[in-house]
C-alpha cells in the first residue's frame, strides 16, 4: 500500500510532469534530480494567448489573463473593465476526463488603480480507490481550486506594481481512509508579488514597445493532507521576462518574448537516507523540514550538484506574435526544461480573433518527443471587453 503523503505527491506529479516514461528513465542517470511540489495545477498555462506563445506571458503586452502571468499589467490595460474565461482539456494523450477552467477579470478603479480576480478549477476526473487486497473502497472526483484577488498600481508612467493573493484547495482522495490513516483536502494561503516596466517610443515614425516584468509567485504555507507533520511546498516560483514589440507599418506587427522561471522550494538531496515520520516513510529526497522563507532562499544554492544543477532549474520560454490590423493573430513559441529537471521541450502554435466586444484565442501544443502526454493539448479562450459592450449602447 502506497503510503499517504508519497500517494498524494504521486497523483499531483501524475498530473503535471508530463512524460512519465521519460521521467522513469531518467531516475537511472545520476544527472536526474526532478523538483516535485504539492499543487502543481497552479503552474500549468491557464489561457490560450501565451501557452501559444510557448507560456512566455510575463512581460507581453497587457490582456485579460495577466492574472496569471504578471499582475502588474493590468494598470496599462487600455479599457477599464473585462473578463476571460479558458478551458482545457489535460492529458488527453492519457486520460479523457481531466479538465482545467480559468476565470479571470479587472476593474479600474481610476488612471492609478486596478482590482482583478480569478479562479482556477482543476478537475482529475473520477478516480477509483482499492485496499491492499485491490478491494474496491470508492470512486472519488479529486479536484483542485485556487481564487485569486489583486491589486495593481501605476507607480509612474513607465512603471507599475502589484500583489494578489490567493487561497488554494486541492482534495485529492475525498476522505479516504488510506494505510488507516484519515485524509481530508489540503488547505494553504499565498501570495504574488509582480513588477512591470513598459516603454513606447518611435523608432522611423514606428511605434514600439519594449517591456520587462517579474512575479514572484505563491508565496505562501506548505500543504498538508493529513493532520500528521508531514507537509508538502506548494509551488513558489519567480518568473523573469523581456518583450519587445516593433510596428512594420499601420497594419503589421511583431511580439518577441522571453520568459525565464525558477521554482523557489528546495531541491531533493541525493542521498539513501530513509526518513520515518509516523505516518509516512521517506525513501530520501524529500526536504520538507525547511520553513518557507528559508526554502526559498535556499533555493538559489541548496542543488547538489553545486551551480551547473541550479542553472539546470531554470526553464526558458521563448514566443512570437504578429498582429493584422490588431484584429488577427499568429502564435508560436518554444519551452525548454533541462531534461535532468523533467524534460519538457515542446513547440507552440497559436491564433487569435479580436473584434469590438469579444476576442478568441486558441493554441495547440507540439511536443518534441513521441506518445507524449502533452499530444493534441488545446486551450480556448473567451475574452469579453466590458467596457466596449458599454460604449456601444
Amino acid at each position: 500500500m502506497i503510503r499517504l503523503t508519497r500517494f498524494l505527491i504521486v497523483v499531483s506529479a501524475f498530473v503535471f510532469v508530463f512524460s512519465v516514461e521519460k521521467l522513469s528513465a531518467q531516475a537511472t542517470l545520476s544527472g536526474a534530480n526532478v523538483v516535485t511540489t504539492a499543487v502543481p495545477f497552479l503552474s500549468i498555462s491557464p489561457d490560450s494567448r501565451a501557452a501559444g506563445m510557448g507560456d512566455a506571458g510575463v512581460a507581453t503586452s497587457p490582456d485579460v489573463n495577466s492574472q496569471h502571468w504578471n499582475p502588474a499589467k493590468y494598470a496599462f490595460m487600455e479599457s477599464d473593465m473585462g473578463v476571460a474565461l479558458s478551458y482545457s482539456p489535460w492529458l488527453r494523450a492519457l486520460v479523457n476526463d481531466i479538465n482545467l477552467a480559468y476565470l479571470a477579470g479587472y476593474k479600474r478603479l481610476d488612471d492609478y488603480q486596478t482590482i482583478s480576480a480569478s479562479l482556477r478549477y482543476f478537475s482529475l476526473g473520477d478516480i477509483v480507490f482499492t485496499d491492499d487486497q485491490n478491494q474496491y473502497m470508492g470512486q472519488q472526483n479529486p479536484n483542485e481550486f485556487a481564487i485569486d484577488l489583486g491589486y495593481t498600481r501605476l507607480l509612474s508612467d513607465y512603471f507599475a506594481g502589484s500583489v494578489a493573493v490567493r487561497y488554494i484547495r486541492s482534495d485529492l482522495t475525498g476522505g479516504q481512509l488510506i494505510n488507516n490513516v484519515e485524509s481530508h483536502a489540503g488547505n494553504s494561503y499565498a501570495a504574488d508579488v509582480a513588477f512591470y516596466y513598459r516603454n513606447e517610443f518611435s523608432v522611423r515614425r514606428r511605434d514600439n514597445v519594449f517591456a520587462a516584468g517579474i512575479n514572484i509567485q505563491n508565496i505562501g504555507a506548505k500543504i498538508s493532507y493529513t493532520d500528521g507533520e508531514v507537509k508538502d511546498f506548494i509551488p513558489t516560483n519567480m518568473k523573469l521576462g523581456v518583450s519587445y514589440t516593433t510596428e512594420l507599418d499601420d497594419y503589421n506587427t511583431f511580439t518577441f518574448a522571453l520568459d525565464a522561471n525558477k521554482l523557489l522550494v528546495p531541491t531533493p538531496p541525493r542521498d539513501t537516507t530513509t526518513y520515518d515520520t509516523g505516518d509516512v516513510i521517506y525513501p530520501g529526497g524529500i526536504n520538507s523540514d525547511k520553513s518557507v522563507v528559508a526554502g526559498i532562499f535556499s533555493s538559489f544554492s541548496d542543488a547538489p550538484g553545486g551551480m551547473k544543477e541550479e542553472l539546470q532549474e531554470i526553464n526558458l520560454a521563448a514566443g512570437v506574435e504578429y498582429w493584422y490590423n490588431k484584429q488577427f493573430a499568429l502564435r508560436a513559441g518554444y519551452f525548454y526544461e533541462n531534461e535532468n529537471k523533467g524534460n519538457r521541450k515542446f513547440m507552440t502554435v497559436g491564433a487569435g480573433l479580436r473584434l469590438n466586444v469579444f476576442a478568441l484565442d486558441f493554441s495547440y501544443l507540439i511536443p518534441t518527443v513521441r506518445n507524449h502526454p502533452l499530444e493534441n493539448t488545446l486551450r480556448f479562450t473567451l475574452s469579453f471587453d466590458v467596457d466596449a459592450f458599454g460604449n456601444q449602447r
